[in-house]
């Protein structure tokens, strides 16, 4: 894939500025994410069949906890909260979509963090819990992954400390995201590269598994799984 120099990038530019993604899961998912793959929300309640005002309440509203879903024989899976998100600052910088539209958007995507210090970022909000710290080989992923892929400048799952202005296309795909416009204003390019629905073969991509916990301002190795 061949990109004209401003009018998006290319695969291999995005892996060689983040040579690796880092996904954060619950502790003690790794076998499940193995087998099933790494599932955004909505994939995730696909497979436990929920459907109607249930699904929604998930899907489409602000969680101001986590949430555990069931459907037997599968484990009980645990659907992680929204604290860093407020409904009345989102309110204030969102358009295009409505509040509801733009939980539904997001609980659709999986989400990789492109550094080191946004994944810690991601920690902090969930202090003292040991989680699935999962590190992605980017230029495998991308690979596979091309046209679900989409690239964000921004944390989007998040109105604190800061409800920076966004919109749904505030996600754009490789070959238009304004990846060098950015780095020409000295800005990050990329926050987030987000798949839409699922990676069902994650464990390909996957370099590293290890349970991890905060630690200071960075992040302490429990356990390595993988």
């Amino acid at each position: 894939m061949t990109v004209a120099r401003g009018k998006g990038v290319s695969p291999q530019e995005v892996a060689g500025r983040y040579p690796y993604l880092y996904h954060m899961a619950e502790a003690g998912t790794w076998e499940s994410i193995r087998k099933n793959g790494l599932l955004s929300t909505s994939a995730l309640l696909d497979l436990y069949r929920f459907v109607g005002a249930a699904r929604e309440a998930i899907e489409c509203r602000h969680r101001p906890g986590s949430v555990t879903i069931s459907n037997p024989p599968l484990p009980d899976a645990v659907i992680r909260d929204q604290r860093p998100m407020s409904d009345k600052r989102l309110r204030t910088c969102l358009s295009g979509a409505s509040p509801a539209q733009w939980y539904k958007l997001l609980n659709g995507k999986v989400f990789f963090w492109t550094t080191e210090p946004r994944f810690v970022t991601l920690l902090k909000a969930y202090s003292g819990r040991r989680h699935l710290m999962l590190t992605i080989d980017t230029a495998s992923l991308l690979s596979c992954e091309t046209h679900d892929v989409t690239l964000c400048p921004m944390n989007s799952g998040a109105t604190r400390p800061y409800a920076h202005p966004r919109s749904p296309a505030t996600f754009q795909p490789i070959e238009t995201a304004p990846f060098h416009e950015r780095r020409k204003r000295g800005l990050e390019p990329v926050a987030e590269v987000c798949v839409e629905h699922s990676v069902r073969d994650i464990a390909k991509h996957t370099t590293r598994a290890d349970h991890v916990v905060l630690h200071g301002d960075t992040f302490r190795v429990l356990e390595r799984i993988v």
